[in-house]
């Protein structure tokens, strides 16, 4: 069972997933503006927030990355949006999913166990590795370059944490799609090229360990 926080500002939507979670068994918490969203997470110990992006007060962007400040919560956002821009900006404001309404309850919730199993998935990785000055350590999901912690986006750790699980393996870009995002992703190769470039930027000099295979994808080399 899950402590989810449901957030929008349409009732409706609010009803529809309470109802399919409660089923399910989930326990859940809803909130109707993004500043409500923030004072909930801070107390409230969620496994995950479904969090949809025009809301009042505080929209699901600026939400999400005041979340992002205290906590690791994951995130799924919900917009009537879809173009890929916002999909992008979701991810670097830490999203960890991104569903465009309508939507069906049913794949919400599904994409809300992927999401959750993954996050479990990672916190049993109880080890470190470092290569050269680059330190990682897959339970805290810490990141460290040259003795500084820096700060990553959870789609930017899931991709590294894959990359580094599967080092010298070439990855096709539909591999990491399928692979991180945790299902069948509806958008194009520039999603995995964005959180790449990001990735590499944040990595400094040990942006060489990942290495572009022109016309395929991806590798992690050592």
């Amino acid at each position: 069972m899950y402590k989810i926080l449901i957030a929008d500002d349409e009732q409706k939507i609010r009803e529809v997933l309470r109802e399919y979670a409660e089923f399910e068994g989930h326990e859940v918490e809803e909130a109707v503006d993004g500043m409500q969203v923030v004072e909930l997470a801070k107390n409230g110990n969620f496994d995950i927030i479904i969090m949809d992006i025009m809301m009042p007060r505080l929209d699901g962007f600026s939400a999400c990355k005041e979340v992002r400040k205290f906590g690791s919560t994951p995130v799924l956002m919900l917009s009537a949006r879809g173009e890929e821009y916002d999909k992008l900006f979701g991810f670097e404001m830490g999203a960890d999913d991104y569903v465009v309404k309508p939507f069906s309850p049913k794949e919400v919730l599904a994409r809300v166990h992927a999401i959750i199993k993954r996050n479990q998935t990672q916190a049993t990785q109880n080890d470190t590795i470092v290569y050269e000055g680059l330190e990682i350590n897959f339970t805290a999901r810490d990141v460290i370059v040259d003795g500084e912690k820096v700060s990553l986006t959870p789609k930017e750790y899931d991709l590294l944490f894959y990359l580094v699980r599967n080092k010298n393996i070439a990855l096709s870009r539909n591999k990491l799609l399928e692979s991180v995002w945790g299902y069948d992703f509806f958008g194009d190769d520039r999603t995995i090229d964005t959180h790449i470039k990001m990735l590499r930027n944040n990595l400094g000099e040990y942006r060489k360990f990942i290495v572009t295979l022109r016309g395929m994808g991806y590798k992690f080399e050592v």
